[in-house]
């Protein structure tokens, strides 16, 4: 299996407990569950940061994040390609089963004898991580980049058991860094030219973490970098929008 594969490789997960570091009394575990913030960074090989054996590309705080978290050494994608490997994150299914299977898929088109390339979403039957942990008492929060419903689809993040949502809904909007829109929720913003989504991602988790640190959390934190910009590199022939 190719260790570094394009669009939705997982390679860094974090565990975080707000429990004290002496074991609590059983009233206190009733109470208190783990917060879990999984941080996926798109296209990132599994040796390009510290935990993993970088060397010349410095990582600290990631460095810090496994010393204190969890770091797994036998970890792959599903798929090759950005939307099914993130409908088997979501949803716990290898590629034999899960609903989403490509970027895109050939359906009929009504009265045509051909067939036109649609997305697909996730249907509502479709189980997530998000919804049983929902199911668990956990506030749930998706950031950053989605892929695997379009507005208005059973897809969307706030239909399959996410609280909240800040991002990009389609995975190709989110080949650009500099987008002229995100969602949040169900609803269009707006951004300013040259607004930087990455650190806005990273603004929004952090509030987010503010907003529920009361309660047990489920932060997915989808980042779209070290993924190339592909949008301006179909003009200038260079994905490099980031300088």
């Amino acid at each position: 299996l190719q260790r570094s594969v394009a669009c939705a490789l997982c390679l860094f997960v974090c565990l975080f407990t707000c429990a004290p570091v002496v074991p609590p009394s059983a009233a206190q575990g009733a109470r208190r569950k783990p917060n879990v913030i999984f941080i996926l960074a798109d296209d990132l090989g599994y040796g390009d940061i510290g935990p993993y054996g970088q060397r010349r590309i410095r990582t600290p705080h990631l460095d810090r994040l496994a010393r204190e978290g969890v770091r797994f050494t036998d970890f792959y994608a599903a798929s090759p390609v950005c939307a099914p490997s993130r409908a088997s994150l979501m949803t716990g299914q290898h590629q034999g089963h899960t609903y989403i299977r490509g970027n895109s898929t050939k359906v009929p088109v009504p009265g045509q004898s051909g067939a036109a390339a649609r997305r697909l979403p996730l249907r509502p039957r479709d189980v997530t991580v998000a919804e049983v942990l929902k199911g668990a008492g956990y506030a749930t929060g998706v950031v950053g980049k989605w892929g695997l419903g379009e507005p208005g689809t059973t897809g969307v993040p706030n239909s399959q058991g996410f609280d909240y949502f800040f991002g990009y809904l389609n995975q190709t909007h989110a080949h650009s860094h500099f987008p002229e829109y995100l969602w949040r929720n169900r609803e269009r913003v707006e951004l300013p030219k040259g607004t930087y989504s990455q650190d806005l991602f990273t603004e929004e988790a952090l509030q987010f973490i503010r907003r529920e640190r009361g309660r047990p959390f489920f932060l997915y934190l989808a980042y779209v970098i070290p993924h190339a910009n592909n949008e301006l590199g179909r003009e200038t022939g260079n994905g490099i929008e980031v300088k």
